[in-house]
């Protein structure tokens, strides 16, 4: 008996919704994606709000992401905004659809200390029998509210 696949968008928006209502949820569904991408998980950041096309993700400063200049280090904000992005865009396709980074580009405008937010809005698009590419954003802003970095993400996307 064969049996319908679904995406991994669609089985992380799906745990998302059984976890994140739940009392410790959101902090179980960030570790469960942690151990699901390990290098995602090597930062350790915590999923705030994810629906199709809107992801908010949290990431604590601490010393395992920080550089030699006592700041958050460039490819931890890389990584941040990849997942971010990531997160907003591959959650809202539909089950039959896939996606995956070809190109990342960060851009620094400010030592990243502190707290940091980053944050995803993006349409998705109906994926048909062809491959395309998009381009998403994720803004990083620290506490008070100033974009230290800005990482665009070209995915592309296609049928299962």
């Amino acid at each position: 008996m064969a049996t319908a696949h679904v995406s991994p968008g669609a089985k992380i928006l799906r745990l998302w919704q059984r976890l994140a209502p739940r009392p410790g949820g959101r902090w179980l569904f960030s570790r469960i994606l942690g151990l699901m991408v390990p290098y995602t998980g090597s930062i350790a950041a915590r999923i705030r709000e994810l629906r199709p096309g809107y992801a908010r993700v949290e990431l604590y400063d601490r010393r395992r992401v920080r550089n030699h200049l006592n700041s958050i280090h460039a490819i931890a904000l890389a990584n941040l905004g990849e997942m971010t992005s990531g997160l907003a865009m591959l959650t809202g396709l539909a089950p039959n659809a896939r996606g995956i980074a070809i190109k990342i580009t960060t851009e620094y405008f400010k030592k990243a200390r502190g707290l940091l937010v980053a944050e995803t809005r993006c349409e998705v698009p109906h994926v048909q029998g062809v491959d395309m590419e998009v381009e998403v954003q994720a803004d990083i802003r620290d506490r008070d509210g100033d974009v230290v970095a800005r990482t665009t993400a070209h995915w592309r996307l296609g049928p299962v």
